[in-house]
């Protein structure tokens, strides 16, 4: 009996050791799949169009430039969350940034400095005030190898608000972008 017992314990450990190199074999594919799989975004820092009555009288207003950057920092997450995209850093390019003014309209110098980044799309975004009532979100991607316009989508939002900012970036990526992004891949 006691040679039986040993004999099964000895097949159990076997069976344990080819469990454990095929879990292992399969995890390590898995994620070179995943990394395989992900695309790099360069996403730019939104911009602000304001075309409103108080946008001319006061000029710029600080709580915006903080919601930009917020909702900058909001489409780089829920992009980077969704385990599809990785985000490129952009400090590297920084000043080349800075000496292209606003990026969305610099006739498709994001999608250069996306390439030079490593990044197969350039995604920019601006933020059109009419109002603070009414507001839209745009967001624009490139090829970063062609420089071709690949999608564009826009958010109408209402009230100038951290809230209805965020809730209008969270949607597009959420409705338009995550779905039209896995076309480019």
């Amino acid at each position: 009996m006691g040679k039986c017992r040993r004999l099964v314990a000895h097949r159990l450990m076997q069976a344990l050791a080819i469990a454990c190199v095929l879990v292992a074999t399969w995890l390590t594919s898995a994620s070179q799949v995943a990394a395989a799989k992900s695309v790099k975004l360069a996403v730019f820092n939104f911009e602000l169009n304001d075309t409103s009555l108080s946008g001319a009288q006061l000029g710029v207003n600080s709580k915006e430039q903080q919601r930009l950057i917020k909702i900058s920092d909001l489409l780089r997450a829920q992009l980077a969350k969704s385990g599809d995209y990785v985000v490129a850093d952009l400090a590297p390019a920084q000043a080349e940034i800075e000496d292209a003014g606003i990026i969305s309209s610099c006739n498709g110098c994001d999608a250069d400095i996306a390439k030079k980044l490593g990044a197969q799309l350039a995604i920019t975004g601006v933020v059109n005030k009419v109002s603070n009532l009414i507001l839209s979100i745009n967001l624009n991607v490139r090829g970063a190898d062609t420089g071709e316009l690949l999608g564009v989508w826009t958010a109408d939002i209402r009230g100038n608000t951290d809230e209805s900012w965020s809730h209008g970036v969270k949607w597009l990526v959420r409705n338009r972008m995550l779905k039209a992004l896995a076309t480019y891949e």
